[in-house]
């Protein structure tokens, strides 16, 4: 968008919102989302494109820590093909809760995805989806991931397309109990800013792929056709060398 304002290197938000929702931080939103947030957020959304990636091997991954675990989605999908141990860190103590219930992290940790109280190069696989729009900054994020990983690890990240947050002006966002639209704080990160905070973090691209809106997708959200064939999300996969 001509004219959009850069804070701190990034495009600001706030220039491509249409909804103008009133906006919340992270653990408020989430804590408050935790009943609905399963039933809202589509699999087509990052689990489809995690199921499409070649890199990782999951059942060759022994132990991942699932940064931003929320309610437990990826975890179980990850011991589900295989993965023998997941440990997660989040910072909103309701989506734990969720995720404790499933029972399928060995450990769950209340932290930042960017200060996790983790064991330095534990893991030969660090995940994270949908939280990066939630990061003011990405460098922190990925540096942390580094001194989680082992060598030769992965580190993989799936995102909410910034081209889809400024095509369609919509934050990361939930409706309420008493039905008011409410969003969660909600930067936009360039797939180029990925690829300069994970390469200055000392990471490698091994893999990228995004997800369109589809004729899947347009069965669960009729309202996007005017967004067929646009980004909707992104996984990006890098290794520790």
């Amino acid at each position: 968008m001509a004219g959009a304002r850069i804070l701190a290197g990034m495009l600001d938000f706030t220039d491509f919102d249409t909804r103008g929702y009133r906006t919340v931080n992270v653990p408020t939103g989430y804590g408050r989302w935790v009943r609905t947030y399963e039933d809202t957020v589509e699999d087509t959304m990052d689990l489809a494109l995690l199921d499409r990636l070649t890199v990782p091997a999951w059942d060759s991954v022994r132990r991942a820590a699932d940064l931003g675990c929320g309610t437990g989605r990826t975890g179980a999908w990850l011991r589900a093909r295989g993965v023998a141990a997941v440990d997660g860190v989040d910072l909103t103590p309701e989506m734990l809760a969720v995720a404790r219930g499933k029972g399928a992290h060995r450990r769950l940790v209340h932290g930042d995805v960017r200060t996790t109280p983790l064991d330095t190069g534990a893991y030969d696989l660090v995940i994270a989806s949908l939280i990066d729009e939630h990061l003011p900054e990405l460098r922190p994020f990925y540096d942390e991931a580094w001194r989680l990983a082992a060598p030769g690890a992965h580190c993989v990240l799936v995102a909410f397309h910034p081209h889809f947050i400024m095509a369609s002006g919509m934050p990361t966002h939930f409706t309420d109990e008493d039905g008011e639209d409410i969003a969660i704080s909600t930067h936009i990160h360039l797939l180029s800013d990925h690829v300069s905070a994970a390469l200055g973090a000392g990471w490698q691209l091994a893999e990228m792929r995004e997800g369109v809106v589809d004729a899947d997708w347009l069965t669960v959200k009729p309202k996007w056709e005017r967004f067929r064939n646009h980004p909707v999300s992104a996984a990006l996969v890098w290794r520790k060398a």
